[in-house]
C-alpha cells in the first residue's frame, strides 16, 4: 500500500478525488458537483470558492475512505478542467472576479476584432491555438479591462493568473506556490510553444502584465506540498496536466499516431505526434501533450464544446430524463425510420469548424418525434461530432506520412453501449475502452507516481493497459455516408442561420 497516489479530477461540473492503488486500480472515490453561473447567454462561469471547498472536502473523503485513512497516499497528481481562468490577490488569495469557464463565449467580438487586424497567424504560429474565446488569454484581458480596479491592482503586481491547477495548488500549499505545468500553460493562447516560455509579444496584444503568470513546470515535477493542516500531514504534489493530456496519459498514448478522445462535459480527441509539433491544415490545434524531464512531446487536438453538457440538459433543462442512463434505453427504443440531428452549439462550434456565435438547432423534426428521438438524436450527435473531429485529424496525419490512427476512449459516456458502438459504425473504425475508466485521474496519479518514484515508467505503465471491450463498426458504407451527409447538412444550416 506504500505506492498509493491521490488524484484530484478537477471537472467542470464536479469535484473528484480518486486514491489509487500501487497496481494502478481505484482504491476509494469521492465526487461532488457544485453550481455552474450562466449571468448572460453565453457566459458561463464558477465560484472559486466553490472550486476549492469541493475539492478539499472530495480529498478527505476519498482519503478517509481508503485503508489506514490515506496514511499509504505517497503524493498527489492534479488535472483539471483547462483553460478556466481566475485572478486573485497574491497577498490574500482573494478573486477579484469568478472563475470564467472554458465554454464561455464573451469574448468572441474581441477574437473577431484580433482577425481583423490580421493577428490570428502570429497567434496560432506561437501557440498552435486559433483565435478563440475558448483559450484564457482573452478572459484574462476581459477581467483586467472590465472589473473596476483590476487593471491598475495587476500592473502594480497585486494580482496573479491561473487555470484552476494552479489555483488549487496555491490553495493546498497555502499560497506558497504560484505554478503551473506546460500543458495548462499551453491552452492560454500566451504561452509559446516551440520555446517553451510565456511570449512577450503576445502578452503586449493582449494587454497582459507578465507579472501576472505562474511559473511553468514540467508536468511531473515538484509543484511544492501541502500545508500539513489540510490532511494531517504534508504531501508532496508532483504531477500535473490538463484533463485532456492527463487522459492522453492514462489512456498510455505515449507513441506517435495514437489517439484518445475523452468524452466528459465536452468532448476532446487527441493524437500523439512525437517530438515535433505537426501543424494543421484542417482546423485542428496543436498543443502539448506532456513535458517530462524537459522533454516535450506535442499532439493534435480536436475540441468539442458539449458532449455530455447535452444530455445534461435533457435532464436538467427539458426534464426529459431523470438520470443520464435513461438515454441508452430510450435510443434503442425510439423510431428507425426518423433522422432527426441535433446539433449541440449551445456555446458555439468547436473543432472543425470553430464557429463562436453558431447556436443548438435541431432538424428533422415530424409530429411523431417524441423524447426517445431527441434522447437518440443527442446521443448520435457525439458520434458525429467525433467524426468531424477524426477525419480531420486523419487528414493531418497521413499529409504527415502516417498510417491511420487508433482510438482509444474514456469518460463518463462511454459507459453507454449504445453509443460506442454508434461511434465506432460512422467512424468506419474500431473503438476501444479500457478496463479502468478513469483515465483522465490515473493519468495525473500516473505523473505524480512515477516522480515520486513509487510507479514504474512508460513503458511498464503501458504493459498494464487492458482492452475490456472493442466495438468494431457494423453499418452499411452507403448508410454510414448518409447519415454523415445528413449530419453535415444539419451544420450547415445551422451556421446559415445564425449568419
Amino acid at each position: 500500500m506504500a505506492g498509493c497516489v491521490l488524484a484530484i479530477d478537477q471537472g467542470t461540473t464536479s469535484s473528484r478525488a480518486i486514491v489509487f492503488g500501487d497496481d494502478f486500480s481505484p482504491i476509494s472515490v469521492s465526487q461532488q458537483e457544485f453550481p455552474q453561473h450562466f449571468p448572460k447567454s453565453g457566459w458561463v462561469e464558477h465560484s472559486p470558492a466553490d472550486i476549492w471547498t469541493s475539492t478539499l472536502r472530495v480529498c478527505r473523503e476519498a482519503m478517509e475512505k481508503a485503508p489506514a485513512g490515506g496514511d499509504a497516499v505517497a503524493a498527489i497528481g492534479i488535472t483539471n478542467q483547462r483553460e478556466t481562468t481566475l485572478i486573485w490577490d497574491r497577498t490574500t488569495g482573494e478573486p477579484v472576479y469568478n472563475a470564467i469557464v472554458w465554454q464561455d463565449r464573451r469574448t468572441a467580438d474581441f477574437c473577431a476584432g484580433l482577425r481583423a487586424r490580421g493577428l490570428e497567424e502570429k497567434f496560432t504560429a506561437k501557440t498552435g491555438l486559433l483565435l478563440d474565446p475558448y483559450f484564457s488569454g482573452t478572459k484574462i484581458a476581459w477581467i483586467l479591462d472590465t472589473v473596476d480596479g483590476v487593471r491598475a491592482r495587476a500592473e502594480r503586481g497585486e494580482l496573479v493568473f491561473g487555470t484552476v491547477d494552479t489555483w488549487l495548488i496555491w490553495q493546498l500549499t497555502g499560497g506558497a506556490k504560484h505554478v503551473t505545468d506546460a500543458t495548462n500553460a499551453a491552452r492560454t493562447l500566451i504561452y509559446n510553444i516551440h520555446e517553451n516560455a510565456w511570449d512577450e509579444e503576445l502578452c503586449e496584444l493582449l494587454n497582459i502584465p507578465l507579472n501576472l503568470l505562474p511559473e511553468v513546470k514540467d508536468s511531473a515535477d515538484d509543484f511544492g506540498s501541502t500545508a500539513p493542516d489540510l490532511f494531517g500531514r504534508s504531501l508532496p504534489i508532483l504531477g500535473v496536466a490538463g484533463d485532456q493530456q492527463a487522459a492522453t496519459v492514462g489512456q498510455a498514448c505515449f507513441e506517435p499516431g495514437m489517439v484518445k478522445s475523452t468524452y466528459g462535459t465536452g468532448c476532446f480527441a487527441l493524437m500523439n505526434t512525437g517530438d515535433e509539433p505537426v501543424r494543421s491544415n484542417n482546423r485542428m490545434l496543436t498543443t502539448i501533450a506532456y513535458r517530462l524531464d524537459g522533454k516535450t512531446t506535442y499532439a493534435l487536438e480536436g475540441s468539442i464544446f458539449v458532449a455530455g453538457a447535452a444530455v445534461q440538459w435533457l435532464r436538467d433543462g427539458l426534464g426529459l430524463i431523470e438520470s443520464a442512463g435513461d438515454t441508452q434505453s430510450l435510443a434503442e427504443q425510439a423510431d428507425p425510420n426518423q433522422d432527426v440531428y441535433l446539433v449541440p452549439a449551445f456555446v458555439g462550434l468547436g473543432a472543425p469548424h470553430w464557429d463562436a456565435d453558431a447556436r443548438g438547432a435541431m432538424f428533422g423534426l415530424t409530429r411523431n418525434t417524441g423524447p426517445k428521438e431527441i434522447a437518440k438524436a443527442v446521443l448520435q450527435s457525439v458520434g458525429y461530432q467525433t467524426s468531424d473531429l477524426v477525419d480531420a485529424m486523419r487528414a493531418d496525419w497521413s499529409e504527415a506520412g502516417a498510417e491511420q490512427p487508433v482510438l482509444r476512449v474514456d469518460g463518463g459516456m462511454t459507459a453507454s453501449d449504445w453509443t460506442m458502438q454508434f461511434l465506432a459504425d460512422i467512424l468506419g473504425a474500431s473503438v476501444d475502452r479500457p478496463t479502468v475508466p478513469e483515465t483522465t485521474a490515473l493519468g495525473a496519479a500516473w505523473l505524480a507516481g512515477s516522480k515520486a518514484g513509487i510507479w514504474p515508467g512508460q513503458e511498464a505503465f503501458s504493459a498494464q493497459w487492458k482492452l475490456e471491450k472493442r466495438f468494431e463498426p457494423g453499418l452499411d458504407e452507403e448508410e454510414r455516408k448518409r447519415l454523415l451527409s445528413g449530419w453535415r447538412n444539419a451544420v450547415a444550416r445551422t451556421r446559415t442561420a445564425q449568419g
